[in-house]
């Protein structure tokens, strides 16, 4: 006689040989959603903060709006901004105060962060007074100046009286007036230049400065051979930040001329502040369109420019 022995499965078994869970590919571990949601505040801070306001400044560029009313009116804004007269002299100004003010901060503080990465006195008290200024607000900045570049009253033309010269009206002369406060900019802005690069500087590996001070190399081609080129990464970051400030340029330059005299030193920003203070906000908000594409039109190009030169350097 043959005997049939059934197997008995524990019920604990059998359920779990109902459920199967998915197993991850070898070498891949499952990622938890949990990382992920520290995303959300600033995801939400930059949704309300920046997105929003962007879109929202899209759409009352064509409307002629007010607090209380909105009129749609399609592109008449845009077409009324580049008729302005002023608007030729404003982008000329703004041009040559974004070239100015970045070439001479790229200068000036490459220059300076060479000096204040070699071996010299007083080196940290030199950092923090070069960066001083960049804590002092832009307003204060411009008052401040504006009193001591006074054609009759200044500081600056009194010390220059003293050597029997007899100062320029630095603010009032339409000649002088932007780069005036073109080399303002540079003195408050110049700290922040100089602490990227000596940042740059300070990352260069030291073993070349110690192979090239082997091979008896001079000062200079140190610098042309060896710190110029490594420090690329931070002439790009200065460039595009001083050209960004430069081309958005308006609060110095309201609190010493306010675009004068007359328009010689109106710049693209002080133009759309003129046209929101004489009532028309639907005008001004598409200027601010306006100089939003623009300075997008020209940063991305160059950053694309300046990141390529970096990897290939």
């Amino acid at each position: 006689m043959t005997h049939t022995y059934a197997t008995v499965v524990p019920p604990q078994a059998r359920d779990r040989r109902r459920i199967r869970r998915p197993v991850p590919p070898a070498g891949r571990k499952m990622r938890s959603m949990y990382p992920s949601w520290f995303y959300i505040p600033a995801a939400a801070l930059y949704v309300v903060l920046f997105a929003v306001p962007t879109f929202a400044s899209f759409y009352f560029s064509l409307t002629r709006w007010s607090l209380f009313d909105v009129h749609f009116i399609g592109l008449d804004n845009f077409v009324q901004f580049f008729s302005d007269p002023q608007l030729s002299q404003a982008v000329t100004n703004t041009v040559i105060y974004a070239v100015v003010t970045s070439g001479a901060k790229v200068i000036l503080g490459l220059g300076l962060a060479v000096l204040l990465t070699s071996e010299i006195i007083g080196r940290g008290y030199l950092r923090a007074v070069t960066f001083f200024p960049v804590l002092v607000s832009t307003i204060g900045v411009g008052l401040t100046f504006k009193v001591l570049l006074d054609p009759f009253d200044g500081l600056v033309n009194g010390a220059l009286s003293v050597f029997g010269i007899q100062g320029p009206g630095w603010l009032t002369d339409p000649n002088l007036a932007l780069i005036s406060v073109a080399f303002v900019d540079v003195w408050k802005g110049l700290g922040i230049a100089t602490l990227i690069y000596i940042a740059g500087i300070v990352a260069i590996p030291q073993e070349y400065f110690e192979a090239a001070r082997v091979d008896g190399a001079s000062a200079w081609k140190v610098f042309r051979n060896i710190t110029f080129p490594l420090s690329w990464p931070a002439t790009g970051t200065v460039i595009i930040l001083s050209l960004i400030g430069g081309l958005r340029s308006f609060d110095l330059i309201w609190a010493m001329t306010k675009g004068g005299p007359g328009f010689s030193s109106d710049v693209i920003a002080s133009v759309i502040y003129k046209q929101y203070q004489a009532g028309f906000y639907g005008l001004s908000t598409a200027g601010n369109v306006v100089l939003f594409v623009v300075v997008t039109a020209v940063m991305i190009p160059l950053s694309i420019f300046i990141n390529k030169r970096s990897v290939d350097s």
